[in-house]
């Protein structure tokens, strides 16, 4: 069976996944991902990074709204137990967006093999000129912020997947929903974009099945770099 490597070099982060295994058997830390003290310092950690972000919201929120249109976006993702819940985003798309990618799929064979397997698109033509930089710098997701105090997400976690998506991740969707999304996470600091779609299937499924307090601290450290320099972001 194939193998595939998704090691991060870091204690802990380390993991080899065969692609298809059935990664629901092993499932240590389960009750731990989702009791209290994981959610307390989601809790704590949101707060905070509220209070410190709150002017650079603001500075994106009016950039925004200059651009023209509303300044936050929402969309129905898959959370904890398969139930859906509302993710907030700053708008970093026309507001005809999915025409406009609807368009670009029918006519461009290219694009659409990339879709297919990325679920996204390097040069996105739904994207503005300030969502451009939203998207590399990751200010966009910012309001996810709100989700996590609302108890829809976590600090570190799975991908946040819609639900078109369930069928695509095939035997890792139980363990996706075993917990709640992240706004970072083993995508993340692993190379986004730039991994297929089955990629951070695998990564999701892996972080909860071997889920840690260590794990998340070194998720969280490695992310700063990975946003500061942009690592697989468009």
């Amino acid at each position: 069976m194939q193998q595939l490597q998704v090691g991060l070099g870091e204690p802990g982060l380390g993991t080899d996944l065969p692609e298809g295994s059935d990664a629901i058997e092993c499932r240590e830390g389960f009750w731990e991902i989702n009791g209290g003290a994981k959610r307390a310092a989601d809790i704590v950690i949101s707060l905070c990074a509220l209070v410190f972000l709150a002017p650079l919201m603001l500075v994106t929120f009016a950039a925004i709204k200059l651009d023209g249109g509303g300044a936050f976006f929402t969309q129905s993702r898959v959370g904890r137990g398969g139930k859906l819940f509302r993710m907030y985003k700053f708008r970093t798309m026309y507001t005809d967006a999915e025409a406009v990618l609807q368009r670009l799929l029918d006519a461009d064979p290219h694009a659409r093999a990339e879709w297919n397997r990325f679920q996204k698109l390097r040069n996105d033509p739904r994207i503005t000129r300030i969502g451009q930089f939203l998207r590399s710098s990751s200010i966009d997701e910012l309001p996810q912020l709100l989700n996590v105090l609302k108890g829809n997400m976590s600090i570190v976690g799975q991908r946040p997947i819609l639900a078109h998506q369930r069928e695509a991740y095939g035997v890792h969707i139980t363990g996706y929903e075993q917990a709640r999304p992240g706004i970072t996470g083993l995508w993340q600091v692993k190379g986004r974009n730039r991994l297929s779609f089955d990629q951070r299937a695998a990564l999701g499924t892996d972080y909860v099945r071997r889920w840690s307090f260590s794990r998340d601290l070194w998720i969280l450290i490695l992310t700063v770099p990975a946003l500061l320099f942009s690592a697989g972001a468009y």
